[in-house]
């Protein structure tokens, strides 16, 4: 009698997320179970570990109005949250609504968003509030499309706001959650490339929950900003480091690739501090739309980076005012940025002679003002650097 063969045994199934043949970084994100791992696992620490920002809700906390959210997400936007604080909270205390925000003239915006800088970002904000009134009733639109049609609100922040304040399943794509995807994938392309950020919008939209996206949206960013850091991650406190291909493959400290870095020119300008006969009042103007820091009040200034010496710069306002400007002596130097731009901004006190001050032909017109006067104006951040040094 011949004997009966064993079955043969089946192979073991190997966890492709524990394997040391990671998949391509196109595959291991569209895997449901590495999915729910990283989502329930990123949740657990952030639940623990979320800052106490004042736009931000907790777990089983009524979520924040999309009003607030919109404040806090334009004010981020390429500024530092500790920079931000303060300044939210005194915005939406004077600006508790969209009509609050809608009814205030631009002076006064500008004034509580002076030392924000990128002042666009509030101009942009008064706009939208007042296209919310007039076509929305004053009630921010919750509807994706009647968002993203707002002035200064992009893919992101559209994302962001319906996602925090309503729980929409929509993903977001910023700063901190394209370098925590592009690691979490090991993808190693450049930032900025079409290829890439599809990829990575594929990602954003594949890791959301069913339900608590916009939870989810926020511990994605908290991770990134405290633990999924540019340089020198904190890899050793992160809660997903099993799951991430960068870390497994070594690849943490250079991905994602390097964005292209801005190559700034260098260039000098000039501004004048100039007084009046008795010595109490100094000379500003409103800057005219689509100028340099349009909306906000600043001292005689040049900044077309043309003139390499004092004497060239005080010619070109003397012809604004139609007289002589005569630089006396340089009050201050101030180092500052602008776009693709290192400035060198020399401050000199000068006076001005010929014609009165009411026959000079600058539009806006210029005025004199008092330091306390000055307190109370919008200016730029090296305005009022210049007006902290008035004699």
């Amino acid at each position: 009698m011949s004997k009966r063969k064993k079955p043969a045994k089946k192979a073991a199934k190997s966890d492709p997320l524990m394997s040391s043949d990671f998949p391509p970084h196109d595959v291991v994100w569209q895997t449901s179970a590495w999915r729910s791992r990283v989502r329930k696992r990123l949740l657990d620490w952030y639940a623990s570990n979320a800052r106490d920002l004042p736009w931000r809700s907790r777990p089983g906390e009524p979520l924040t109005s999309p009003y607030r959210v919109w404040v806090s997400e334009i004010m981020l936007q390429q500024t530092q949250v500790t920079t931000v604080v303060p300044y939210y909270e005194r915005f939406t205390t004077r600006f508790p609504t969209v009509d609050a925000l809608a009814a205030i003239d631009e002076p006064t915006l500008m004034t509580l968003w002076e030392g924000l800088g990128y002042y666009r970002r509030a101009r942009s904000m008064h706009a939208a509030a007042k296209h919310i009134c007039d076509q929305h009733d004053g009630e921010f639109p919750t509807n994706y499309d009647d968002t993203l049609a707002l002035p200064g609100i992009g893919r992101y922040t559209a994302g962001a706001i319906l996602s925090i304040a309503t729980d929409q399943r929509l993903p977001i794509l910023e700063g901190n959650t394209q370098r925590l995807f592009s690691r979490w994938i090991a993808m190693q392309g450049s930032l900025g490339e079409k290829p890439t950020m599809d990829l990575l919008w594929s990602v954003a939209d594949a890791m959301l929950p069913q339900t608590g996206s916009g939870i989810f949206n926020q511990a994605a960013m908290e991770l990134g900003a405290l633990v999924c850091t540019p340089r020198n991650p904190k890899c050793d406190e992160c809660p997903v480091v099993r799951m991430c291909r960068a870390k497994e493959q070594g690849l943490e400290q250079s991905i994602p690739g390097k964005v292209k870095r801005i190559q700034y020119e260098d260039r000098t300008e000039f501004a004048f501090v100039i007084a009046n006969d008795k010595k109490d009042r100094y000379l500003v103007r409103p800057i005219a739309a689509g100028q340099r820091w349009a909306g906000l009040w600043d001292f005689p200034r040049v900044t077309s980076g043309k003139f390499d010496n004092v004497d060239d710069a005080a010619a070109s306002i003397g012809h604004e005012m139609s007289g002589v400007v005569a630089p006396l002596k340089q009050l201050a130097t101030l180092k500052h940025a602008v776009t693709k731009y290192r400035i060198r901004l020399d401050v000199f006190v000068a006076s001005v002679s010929g014609k009165p001050p009411k026959r000079w032909k600058a539009t806006p017109p210029w005025q004199f003002m008092t330091k306390q006067e000055l307190v109370d104006l919008p200016l730029s951040v090296t305005g009022r650097k210049i007006a902290q040094k008035l004699p």
